[in-house]
């Protein structure tokens, strides 16, 4: 489903790439597909993140819709920003205006969730808010390596893709 709906295998231009990951846990399968566009001076932008999620029976589509969405986002913000850094036994980043996420104008342009639907309904019921998280990573630096063809062996991504 994944593949089809993200339109994997398909011709993509120059600078662009799909990266794919997988993960489970909490009862729920999620696959992500993330779209990445690397700039000639090496800028990352995400225009798109295709999650398909089977969490067995769902009681409220829309708010596993959303939880999916805000885990994307989160997945970005850790993956390309998230550090805490130490001095002398201190942490650096004490609150928020030290400790940067990503904003608007770095999030991903689309999001689209994929529900699949559950077979029965007397399985258990999965867990939505934490099993969006850890694939993004992965399928983002897939996406970048598809794209670039550089291997990105260290997180957070930050300036690893500028050219200076």
């Amino acid at each position: 489903m994944i593949e089809t709906v993200s339109n994997w295998g398909g011709k993509l231009s120059n600078g662009r790439g799909l990266g794919l990951a997988a993960h489970y846990s909490f009862v729920t399968y999620v696959a992500v597909v993330v779209e990445v566009a690397v700039s000639e001076d090496g800028k990352l932008s995400i225009p798109r993140i295709d999650v398909a999620v089977d969490c067995g029976p769902q009681v409220n589509p829309e708010r596993i819709r959303s939880q999916i969405e805000g885990a994307c986002i989160m997945g970005v913000s850790l993956a390309t920003l998230g550090e805490i850094s130490f001095r002398e036994g201190a942490v650096l980043q004490d609150n928020f205006h030290a400790y940067q996420l990503t904003r608007m104008d770095d999030a991903p342009r689309e999001i689209r969730v994929h529900l699949l639907p559950a077979a029965e309904y007397d399985t258990p019921l999965g867990g939505v808010g934490e099993p969006g998280v850890p694939p993004i990573a992965p399928a983002l630096c897939n996406a970048i390596f598809a794209a670039t063809g550089q291997r990105i062996r260290q997180l957070p991504i930050r300036d690893q893709l500028r050219k200076d």
